[in-house]
């Protein structure tokens, strides 16, 4: 029987155990949860201009910004109740937001917004439009996707671009009429977009045609990236990971340590990749997308977006919640 002495030394030693953990871990980097919060809304959207300057946008036209690295936060109210699914700066004063059917824009870094296009139901036989996903492939050049629906029900893609900068937006007929929900460019020429019932679009001539690639799956891809042009992930439903080493020629399935549906996916070396999903899921690669190990993220909750850098990182996720990564 251990004498209460022992027992002391017992905790004593158990305690300095925890600490020193606590210690290693901290010194190593890892994700905290930095705010819960911002009304309580789910939060879609992340990006960073800089390590100071970033958005984060969610639920009910929420937008926020923050100058301090994240410690503080300021909402900048664009004066829609529509969800806020992206966000996508080009360069330190240039952004835009996509929320519902409607595209707002800034060239002043965020002190002032305007929406600058709305897509109208009569552009697409009655259906609402959504936006997913906005990304340039030029100075004046950019692509959104997204879907018109009728209630719950998906009836068309959407894909459209403008040359001038976003001042105006044509209309594009589509290769599948089931919802285009990501679009990725690593150049000016070659951009990739994925989207419902395993959709993988390529152009290789600056989106002046596109064409399918076989993606091996039917289930809906959420998210893609490139790192150059023939090294990209794609991910999405029940853990699917896809890997092309050929600019999408073929997709290889990598096994997932998650089965939670997976979505996003960000490159920030050749070989450092991270993955965000449901339930908490936090997912790194160190050899290009080869392998993966889960890491602790501290939630079970969603995690719909990520945007991480050499230094920081950050997954926001359901009812406001964030988390930042630190080396």
């Amino acid at each position: 029987m251990m004498g209460s002495k022992s027992k002391y030394t017992a905790v004593l030693m158990l305690g300095l155990a925890a600490l020193l953990g606590a210690v290693v871990s901290h010194a190593q980097g890892g994700w905290t949860v930095k705010r819960v919060g911002l009304g309580g809304k789910d939060l879609n959207a992340v990006f960073f201009v800089d390590a100071k300057r970033g958005w984060v946008g969610g639920d009910g036209g929420l937008l926020s910004y923050t100058e301090d690295g994240g410690a503080t936060w300021v909402e900048r109210p664009l004066g829609t109740e529509h969800a806020i699914n992206d966000i996508y700066f080009v360069g330190k004063d240039t952004g835009f937001v996509l929320a519902g059917g409607s595209i707002f824009g800034t060239s002043d870094g965020g002190h002032s917004w305007r929406e600058s296009h709305k897509f109208s139901p009569s552009e697409f036989a009655g259906a609402m439009p959504e936006l997913y996903s906005l990304r340039f492939n030029g100075k004046k050049r950019a692509w959104v996707v997204g879907s018109a629906s009728r209630g719950d029900d998906i009836v068309g893609s959407i894909l459209a671009i403008t040359r001038d900068g976003g001042a105006n937006w044509l209309i594009l007929r589509t290769l599948t009429q089931q919802e285009l929900i990501h679009i990725d460019f690593v150049d000016d020429k070659r951009g990739w977009i994925v989207g419902a019932g395993g959709a993988i679009l390529h152009t290789d001539d600056a989106g002046e045609s596109w064409s399918s690639q076989n993606s091996g799956t039917k289930g809906t891809l959420y998210h893609v990236d490139f790192r150059n042009e023939h090294q990209g992930l794609a991910v999405g439903e029940r853990g699917t990971i896809l890997r092309t080493e050929d600019g999408g020629r073929t997709w290889t399935k990598i096994y997932s340590p998650a089965r939670s549906t997976l979505l996003s996916v960000q490159f920030v070396s050749e070989d450092e990749v991270w993955i965000v999903g449901r339930g908490g899921v936090i997912l790194r690669s160190g050899n290009g997308g080869q392998t993966w190990i889960e890491q602790e993220s501290n939630t079970k909750q969603n995690l719909f977006a990520l945007f991480i850098n050499k230094k920081n990182g950050w997954a926001v996720g359901k009812d406001g919640l964030m988390l930042k990564y630190e080396r």
